[in-house]
C-alpha cells in the first residue's frame, strides 16, 4: 500500500509556499544531515525492536514526514554522495569509492545541488566527511615512498614528505558549489588532518600505522589505512569538532540570505568511537552508543536552527549513505539488535538492507507533522525537488534521474508509483530494479557482505539458484520467497526497463 497517514490539502504550489512554507515569500533554508553506514532499523521510530534510543530523530520524524521506502543510490559511500549531490545514478559514472588520495568523483560539466543554490543567492557549506576526492595530483611530489602491511598484503603508503601541504587543495567542495568547507576528508583514510576551505590547517609529520592510534576503537577495530597524520591526531575529536563547527556556521548566518548546509557525518561508520559520555546509552554495544551520539549531534543542529529563529523556514532532511557495516551480524547475535530491521542484507549488498535507509524530511507549514509515506523515493530525487521549491531551473542534461517529490511532501497520494522505477547498484553488472511492489535482480544473489551461517539461521534465510531474482516486497520485505520462475513475463519486463535505463542518458522524461 502506498499511503500517507495524514495529509494536508495544499494544491496551489506558489500560494502554499508563500503562506505556509516560507517567511514573507523568502526561499527556504535547506539542511541535509547525512549519516554514514546507518541501517534502517537503527532508528527507534521505525524499528519496534530497536535497542537504540534516538529521541532527536524520532522527534524530527514526528514533526515531519518519514519515508518507509527511502533509498540511497549505492550500497557504499562515495557513489551515494555523488548521486545525492547531482541527482543522477552513480553507475553512470563509476561504482567504487574514492581512495585516500583519490581524484574527484566529479568531472567537468557536472551540475551539483550546491552549485545551483550558490548561483542563486544561497550561502552554502559542507561540514564533515567529503569522500568525493580532490585534485591530489597537484600536491603529490613523489610516489609513495613507504610500504606498510595491512590486510595481509604489503601496500605503498605516502610519507608526509611526499606531499606538498602548503598550496591550495583544489577539486573539492569549493570547486563544486560550496562557499565553505571544514572537515577531515574521510575519518579512516589518510591524510589525518583538518581541511578548512582549500587549505590544510596543519602539515602532517608522522605516519599513522594501520589500527595505530593511541586509544582503542570501542568496537570492530580502527579500520584506518596507514598514511600521513598530524602528530597526536585523535579520531575521537572528529565528530565533536564537526558538530561544533556546524552549529557555529548556522549561528553565523544572516536571516536575509538563504543557506544550504550539507552535514555528512563520519558516524556511525567504523571506527566505532562514541565519546565516553555516550557509553552505555544504548543496549546495542558501542555501535548503539555511536548511533545514540549521532542522534544527539542531529539534535544540536536542530536546536541551533530553532535558537536562531530559522526553524520555521528550513527544510531538514535526515538520511544515510547506505546500510550498516558487517559488524551488524555479531550485534544481532550478541544484543538482539538488527540494524537492517526486517530487511535482508547490509552495507555493499543490493539486498534491501544495503540501500534502504532512514529518510526523514521536515518542513514546517508544508509537510504535515507526523506523516508516514510508503512511496518509493531515492536520494537522487532531492535535486529536482529543491529545484521545484526554489524555482531554480535545472540546466539541460542535469539531474537526469531525479523526480520532483514536492507534491508528495504536500500530501498528494498516488494510485501508481511516483517513480516509474528505481535502480540500486554497488558493483559493476550487479543491479536491482524496483517497480511498484516488485523487485528484480539480475543475479542469483544480492549479497556482497558475506552473511555468516548463524545469521542465516537466526533470520531464516536461504540461498537461491535461479539466474535472477524476483520478490514481492509487499508480502515479502525480507526477500525470502523468490518468484523468478513463477512470473517470466514480469521478469522480462523488468529486464527491459533496466536495460533501457542503463542504455539511455536519463530515467526521467522532462
Amino acid at each position: 500500500m502506498r499511503a500517507i497517514s495524514r495529509f494536508i490539502s495544499c494544491f496551489v504550489f506558489p500560494a502554499c509556499l508563500l503562506l505556509a512554507g516560507s517567511i514573507e515569500g523568502s526561499k527556504p533554508n535547506i539542511v541535509i544531515i547525512y549519516a554514514d553506514d546507518m541501517g534502517f532499523g537503527d532508528l527507534n521510530c521505525q524499528n519496534p525492536e530497536s535497542k537504540i534510543p534516538t529521541p532527536h530523530l524520532d522527534k524530527l520524524a514526528s514533526e515531519g514526514m518519514r519515508f518507509t521506502d527511502g533509498h540511497s543510490s549505492s550500497g557504499i559511500c562515495s557513489p551515494s554522495r555523488f548521486a545525492l549531490l547531482t541527482g543522477q545514478y552513480h553507475w553512470r559514472r563509476r561504482h567504487g569509492i574514492v581512495g585516500g588520495f583519490g581524484e574527484s568523483f566529479f568531472t567537468e560539466g557536472d551540475v551539483t545541488l550546491p552549485q545551483l543554490l550558490n548561483d542563486n543567492g544561497y550561502a552554502t557549506a559542507c561540514i564533515g566527511k567529503w569522500h568525493l576526492g580532490w585534485d591530489w595530483k597537484e600536491h603529490i611530489k613523489n610516489p609513495p615512498s613507504q610500504e606498510r602491511t595491512y590486510w595481509d598484503k604489503k601496500r605503498p603508503v605516502y610519507a608526509p614528505e611526499d606531499i606538498d601541504w602548503t598550496t591550495p587543495l583544489t577539486g573539492g567542495p569549493l570547486d563544486w558549489g560550496f562557499d565553505y568547507y571544514f572537515g577531515d576528508g574521510t575519518i579512516n583514510f589518510p591524510p589525518y588532518v583538518w581541511v578548512e576551505n582549500d587549505r590544510f590547517l596543519d602539515s602532517p609529520t608522522v605516519i599513522v600505522e594501520f589500527d595505530g592510534f593511541a586509544r582503542e576503537a570501542k568496537e570492530g577495530g580502527w579500520d584506518s589505512r596507514p598514511g600521513p597524520a598530524v602528530e597526536g591526531w585523535d579520531p575521537y575529536q572528529v565528530l565533536p569538532t564537526l558538530t561544533r563547527k556546524s552549529v557555529e556556521w548556522i549561528e553565523a548566518q544572516d536571516k536575509k540570505k538563504p543557506f544550504f548546509l550539507y552535514f555528512p557525518l563520519p558516524s556511525p561508520h567504523m571506527p566505532v568511537i562514541p565519546n565516553d559520555e555516550f557509553d552505555g546509552k544504548s543496549e546495542a554495544g558501542a555501535y548503539g552508543d555511536f548511533v545514540y551520539q549521532s542522534d544527539w549531534v542531529a539534535g544540536q543542529v536542530l536546536k541551533a536552527l530553532k535558537r536562531k529563529g530559522f526553524e520555521k523556514n528550513t527544510i531538514v532532511i535526515f538520511t544515510a549513505d547506505n546500510g550498516a557495516e558487517q559488524i551488524a551480524f555479531d550485534r544481532a547475535q550478541n544484543y538482539g539488535h538488527f540494524s537492517s530491521g526486517q530487511f535482508r542484507g547490509l552495507k555493499r549488498d543490493i539486498w534491501e538492507g544495503g540501500h534502504r535507509v532512514p529518510f526523514i524530511v521536515k518542513w514546517p507549514g508544508v509537510i504535515e507533522a507526523g506523516t508516514v509515506s510508503d512511496e518509493v523515493v531515492s536520494q537522487i530525487d532531492i535535486m529536482a525537488t529543491v529545484s521545484e521549491i526554489t524555482g531554480i531551473e535545472l540546466p539541460e542534461g542535469s539531474a537526469q534521474d531525479s523526480y520532483n517529490l514536492l507534491p508528495l511532501w504536500k500530501g498528494n497520494v498516488y494510485k501508481k508509483p511516483l517513480r516509474e522505477a528505481t535502480v540500486q547498484n554497488t558493483r559493476k553488472d550487479q543491479y536491482a530494479l524496483r517497480k511498484g511492489k516488485w523487485l528484480y535482480m539480475n543475479e542469483s544473489s544480492g549479497e556482497i557482505s558475506k552473511m555468516p551461517d548463524f545469521y542465516k539461521q537466526l533470520r531464516n534465510y536461504k540461498d537461491f539458484e535461479t539466474e535472477g531474482l524476483l520478490f514481492d516486497l509487499e508480502k515479502d520485505p525480507g526477500q525470502r520467497t523468490n518468484l523468478y520462475d513463477k512470473y517470466p513475463e514480469l521478469v522480462k519486463e523488468m529486464e527491459n526497463t533496466l536495460s533501457r535505463y542503463r542504455e539511455s542518458d536519463s530515467s526521467v522524461a522532462r
